[in-house]
């Protein structure tokens, strides 16, 4: 089925029928959605490979943040990266997690955290940052 919309940029490829819970269709079938609902579709497995490159070779937490910033921008997606209910003894401690919102493919949803998890293990030292950007250390 053709998209309602007149769509100028390229978009990402539908996953096979049942791998994916996004709704794209939905999106796209919608003439009530405007263009800037439609912007998470930009987000196609080409840019999604360089953008998880990007994660990974993050070098500290502000570099995470600015990239959290830039897919919120971009994307009008949430990248939350908060230490767990429980203690943080590990990487796995941490909650991470994209909000979603239709359009963001499942795939995204769990290659994004695994790629901030990755990074994170790479430079333990983002983790003492976002702890103590949470107050966990009890800095007065």
């Amino acid at each position: 089925m053709e998209p309602m919309l007149h769509i100028d940029f390229p978009i990402r490829k539908e996953c096979p029928p049942g791998a994916c819970d996004c709704k794209r269709e939905l999106l796209l079938d919608d003439p009530s959605v405007g263009m800037a609902e439609l912007a998470i579709l930009r987000l196609t497995r080409e840019e999604e490979k360089r953008l998880i490159e990007r994660i990974e070779a993050a070098q500290s937490y502000d570099e995470l943040q600015r990239i959290g910033l830039r897919l919120h921008e971009n994307l009008g997606v949430a990248l939350k990266i908060a230490p767990g209910e429980n203690e943080v003894r590990t990487v796995m401690g941490l909650q991470i997690e994209l909000t979603m919102r239709p359009g963001l493919c499942r795939k995204t949803r769990e290659a994004v955290p695994a790629a901030v998890r990755r990074c994170l293990k790479k430079n333990p030292a983002i983790i003492y940052t976002i702890l103590d950007a949470h107050d966990l250390f009890g800095a007065s």
